[in-house]
């Protein structure tokens, strides 16, 4: 239904300039204090976005999201103690 998609972090110089990254995927965020864009790509054109952006001239470094790799399913074999605690 979705498609898989993948979260980066880009470096840049200008955050002006920055705006141009619409072109390549989905951007979220764009930190004009700190000037870093977070945005989101399809994870099957993931070398070659990568590649492009960083011919980029306003473009310092380019970081890949780890959110899709981390567990996100717990258990727990504690029992609850909030029992305990209720009034």
């Amino acid at each position: 239904m979705f498609p898989d998609r993948t979260g980066l972090i880009v470096w840049v110089n200008d955050t002006k300039a920055a705006r141009n990254l619409e072109r390549y995927g989905h951007v979220h965020f764009i930190s004009k204090k700190l000037h870093y864009v977070a945005m989101y790509i399809h994870t099957d054109r993931y070398d070659d976005v990568v590649k492009a952006m960083l011919k980029l001239p306003y473009v310092k470094k380019i970081e890949k999201s780890f959110r899709g790799e981390l567990k996100t399913e717990y258990s727990s074999n504690i029992p609850d103690k909030t029992r305990f605690y209720t009034y």
